[in-house]
């Protein structure tokens, strides 16, 4: 059930506020303001939140005025996340603390462990106040993928190579992350470090055996049992002695192993359908159809707008049950930007992480 209201924009416009639950379809928009085309497919019931780009971006009045006018379209607001992990997966630059590599906080661990836990709960702090004062719901984030020395798409995105070690910093990271207001997405399940080819160009097989990958497995489990992910991105990658599908595509890997042996509850994502390592399994349709029959919640689509209208236009035939985990998701806390820059703690932060050794 959904119904719309009127409102006054800037006091000269007048826009549909849409109430209805939030869909299962993540898109993306190409600018630094909504297009009436992007308003008009914002408020389409399949669709339950918008990914941000560097594109996006141009400065912290623009992207936060960008931001309230996504959020005014839809009762609930739609989930507005970014890839803003630290290092070179950054979207938003100009005024932004520069977050060291993953890498960096792992290194730090190696020569003082409480060091290291420190910068990586410091980190998730500092990530989740900035975005959260602009309106920022999610950073998918942190990356929990190991540091197998064979990803380069991972490489310094990954805290470390132990299992052991990545848990610890991950938690550290999804309290920090939360003690700002915000969820942590942990990415990219089962494990995308293990493999040398970039999903977002080929579709990489992995070709390990189940008792190899349950150590790339170990900080997903870490964090789900002491309950600090709310959400989980699984990867487009084929694990051929366990499934013949993508992760992202399989029962598999989200009911058996998330849902099932790891009792996982939150939220699961699909990574991006528009990457080439989903090409082969047919139309927009048929990929969003496979994701969601497979067990996710929600479903990315980006940079491929055409694409995108379709599996919405199929998703609103099949009327795809929303799914009640989402509005989970949302960010509980916020300070304005303003108050943000004045804030000792914050300033404290930056001045501790500009000392990790790059």
């Amino acid at each position: 059930m959904w119904s719309q209201s009127r409102y006054l924009l800037n006091s000269i416009v007048y826009f549909e506020v849409i109430s209805m639950p939030l869909g299962p379809v993540m898109l993306d928009i190409e600018g630094l303001t909504l297009s009436p085309a992007d308003r008009k497919l914002l408020q389409m019931p399949s669709v339950g939140g918008v990914i941000l780009f560097s594109r996006n971006f141009q400065s912290i009045n623009q992207v936060r005025n960008l931001i309230d006018e996504i959020r005014s379209l839809r009762n609930p607001a739609l989930l507005i996340a970014v890839d803003h992990e630290g290092g070179r997966v950054q979207r938003f630059k100009d005024g932004f603390t520069r977050i060291p590599t993953m890498r960096d906080i792992g290194r730090q661990y190696d020569q003082n462990p409480n060091t290291g836990l420190e910068f990586a709960e410091l980190a998730g702090w500092i990530i989740a106040s900035e975005l959260r004062s602009i309106g920022v719901d999610l950073s998918f984030g942190p990356c929990v993928d190991l540091d197998w020395g064979m990803s380069e798409v991972i490489g310094d995105r990954s805290f470390h190579r132990d299992p052991t070690i990545v848990s610890e910093l991950a938690t550290k990271f999804a309290y920090g992350l939360r003690s700002a207001g915000m969820m942590a997405v942990a990415k990219h399940f089962p494990g995308h470090g293990a493999v040398v080819a970039d999903s977002h160009l080929l579709l990489p097989i992995d070709r390990r055996g189940y008792e190899m990958i349950l150590d790339d497995m170990r900080p997903f489990e870490s964090m789900v049992n002491t309950n600090i992910v709310s959400g989980i991105m699984l990867a487009h990658i084929i694990y051929s002695e366990i499934d013949d599908k993508p992760a992202g595509f399989s029962q598999y890997w989200v009911k058996h192993e998330l849902r099932s042996r790891l009792n996982y509850e939150g939220t699961v994502f699909c990574d991006d359908l528009s990457m080439k390592a989903t090409k082969k399994y047919g139309s927009m349709i048929d990929r969003a159809k496979l994701s969601l029959d497979a067990g996710c919640d929600m479903i990315l689509i980006c940079n491929d707008r055409p694409a995108a209208r379709e599996a919405i236009n199929f998703l609103e035939k099949e009327q795809i049950s929303q799914s009640h985990k989402l509005t989970k998701l949302k960010a509980s806390k916020f300070i304005s930007w303003a108050n943000l820059e004045k804030n000792s703690r914050r300033i404290d932060i930056i001045n501790k992480l500009n000392t990790i050794e790059k």
